[in-house]
């Protein structure tokens, strides 16, 4: 302990571990609505942080392997009956420890955030992807201290920066799925929805191809001879395909694994029956009077649904829509960048503006301003084209309010008994998938 103690003193430990929490902390706060959603969102964020904490250790490594050559020490230390192993070790040791907790201590920070707000913990899955992606800095830092020996130049440290950059960001987005998550650290990592998980095998396969590159390094860094050097590689090359045999072949376990526990759904007890999933459960009592407001605007049409769920499809390879549920009206539930219900105005208005018929993927027939009218007229106000607009998500034509407003004063000045039949008659069309143009007449115009 007092060897490692003087090596973090005088080695490059230190230093890369608080620039590794630097950059972590800094890129982690700088986006906080990419991972407020829960535990999950933030250890995945933090892996995709990884393209630029994964080269900065390859460097710090490097920086730290040209110590010797730096000195002019290299002869003097060949010259000791210690072996060469024996004096590195505490250098790898420090290295890694270091970097290990600086990893911690920015999930720490980010737990710091959200503990208040989340309240799903998948507890296997984060602590498996947490352990990986400080895994993979120790392999990235202790290969970098193996290229640092065998090219002790000045100009290796910020290089191997760069390559390290655009290795890992090319190899992420390349066109080959299983070589990037065999061996890409932020592989997995994009948010694509928020029940977004990494499977365990895929985990398992990183960590093989790490710790066969941390090996790689170990050799490179403590070898005499040309031999040792050249069987440096071997490590690297079994580990990766291991890796590929580990790997599921299953394309949306690769690249979209979808946690079923975060996905189910949570509801109220009493009714209206008001549903959202279980990683967004401490944002049922804010969503819970919205949709039911929505509900009770709804209830005015025939053959109503009278339950609202959060709609928890997912992105996939094979994208398929599920069958429209009796009763029931989804709507999107986002959350903000500090763990709360996000555009709480657009609730409502999501849950009437297609009146209660759900999209099923395939029906192309409609008409936003009929539509618009029709809804704001169960609302009982005039539309306006600011409520139910999720900034980034939802764009509209800046004249469809207009015609809607004008559509709606229609409405309004009808009986409202016909009025309700004109709108029950929007509504039947969607379900139908016909054009609702016209089902509002020319008077109503």
């Amino acid at each position: 302990m007092s060897i490692m103690g003087i090596e973090l003193r005088r080695s490059a430990a230190l230093g890369a571990a608080l620039i590794t929490v630097v950059v972590g902390v800094g890129a982690l706060y700088a986006a906080t609505g990419r991972w407020s959603s829960g535990w999950m969102a933030l250890a995945l964020a933090i892996r995709e942080y990884l393209l630029l904490l994964w080269p900065l250790a390859l460097a710090a490594g490097a920086w730290q392997g040209r110590r010797e050559h730096r000195a002019k020490v290299g002869e003097l230390f060949a010259t000791t009956a210690r072996p060469r192993a024996g004096r590195m070790l505490p250098v790898l040791g420090t290295m890694a420890l270091t970097l290990m907790i600086a990893y911690l201590l920015v999930t720490a920070a980010g737990i710091a955030w959200i503990v208040t707000t989340a309240s799903y913990l998948p507890l296997l899955h984060f602590v498996v992807v947490t352990a990986v992606g400080a895994l993979s800095l120790v392999a990235a830092a202790w290969l970098g201290l193996g290229i640092g020996r065998l090219l002790p130049a000045l100009v290796t440290a910020p290089a191997l920066a760069v390559g390290g950059i655009l290795l890992v960001f090319f190899v992420t987005i390349g066109p080959s799925d299983r070589v990037a998550a065999a061996i890409s650290p932020a592989h997995g990592s994009s948010p694509f929805h928020d029940y977004q998980t990494i499977d365990n095998r895929v985990s398992g396969a990183l960590a093989i191809s790490m710790i066969a590159l941390a090996v790689t390094g170990l050799l490179l860094f403590v070898a005499d001879g040309w031999r040792v050097r050249a069987m440096a590689v071997l490590p690297v090359l079994l580990g990766f395909v291991v890796a590929m045999t580990v790997l599921p072949h299953d394309r949306d376990v690769l690249n979209w694994p979808v946690d079923p526990v975060a996905q189910e759904l949570v509801c109220t007890d009493d009714t209206p029956t008001v549903c959202v999933s279980r990683i967004h459960a401490k944002v049922l009592d804010a969503v819970t009077p919205l949709g039911r407001e929505g509900l009770t605007a709804l209830a005015k049409l025939p053959d109503a649904p009278t339950v609202v769920h959060e709609d928890t499809r997912t992105i996939g390879y094979d994208q398929t829509w599920p069958a429209a549920r009796d009763g029931v009206v989804t709507i999107e539930v986002r959350i903000d960048d500090r763990g709360r219900l996000a555009h709480p105005a657009a609730v409502v208005p999501e849950i009437v503006r297609r009146l209660g018929v759900p999209y099923d993927g395939k029906c192309d027939k409609g008409d936003e301003v009929v539509e618009r009218a029709a809804a704001y007229w169960l609302l009982g106000r005039e539309p306006r084209s600011d409520v139910g607009v999720v900034p980034g998500m939802i764009e509209e034509d800046p004249g469809t309010n207009p015609e809607a407003v004008t559509l709606w004063r229609g409405l309004r000045d009808l009986p409202e008994a016909e009025a309700l039949a004109r709108v029950t008659a929007v509504r039947d069309a969607l379900r139908a998938c016909q054009d609702p143009t016209g089902m509002l007449s020319r008077s109503a115009r």
